[in-house]
């Protein structure tokens, strides 16, 4: 059964991308930490991060390093935090955090509940960071 990281690359469900190449694809959170919160993702479908190719892993740190430029460049932030869990979704991925505090990336604390308007602004926000 298909992730549903997998559905929002094969645009089975909609999700508000910030960057994507032949590999990797990088959308906003849609329960965020805080606002700016985004997940890059590779596009094979892997569930943990230390199974992926060493090439594939370099490409995806690579990648996420020019999402991360592009969110350091548009949100307000001290700078931009990086976070693999690995629990939630059975697709690798890593999390962008815009940090102003420590809090900002603590992971049991709730989720922003943005609406689609709030979510499609700051994307384009982000992408204009390119």
């Amino acid at each position: 059964m298909a992730s549903i990281f997998t559905k929002i690359i094969n645009r089975e469900i909609p999700a508000e991308i910030i960057a994507e190449d032949d590999h990797f694809i990088a959308f906003l959170d849609i329960m965020p930490l805080v606002k700016g919160h985004v997940l890059v993702v590779p596009k094979l479908e892997v569930d943990y991060i230390f199974n992926l190719e060493d090439d594939v892993l370099a490409g995806l740190h690579i990648f996420a390093k020019k999402v991360a430029k592009a969110i350091d460049k548009t949100i307000k932030c001290t700078r931009v935090g990086v976070a693999v869990i690995g629990l939630e979704v059975p697709h690798v991925h890593i999390h962008l955090v815009p940090l102003r505090t420590m809090d900002d990336i603590n992971f049991t604390r709730p989720k922003l509940k943005l609406n689609p308007e709030e979510l499609k602004g700051i994307a384009d926000l982000i992408r204009t960071g390119f």
